[in-house]
């Protein structure tokens, strides 16, 4: 059985508290940034949407962890 990984939820939990920022958090945001990156490339009307302030301070969270 292979089991579906919700990303958009481990990043909201994530965000919220409800969960710890780990790896997993990131490997999330990752993923989904990546996906974004898709979408925007796909079509124009996507070319505006962008992560909220708080994925922002998460994202810039982990490459301040990556310089340390």
């Amino acid at each position: 059985m292979r089991m579906e990984t919700n990303h958009f939820q481990i990043l909201k939990d994530s965000i919220g508290g409800e969960r710890g920022v780990d790896e997993q958090t990131f490997a999330s945001l990752t993923i989904l940034a990546e996906r974004l990156e898709r979408l925007k490339k796909l079509d124009n009307a996507f070319s505006d949407v962008a992560f909220s302030s708080a994925v922002k301070k998460l994202a810039k969270q982990r490459n301040t962890v990556a310089v340390c």
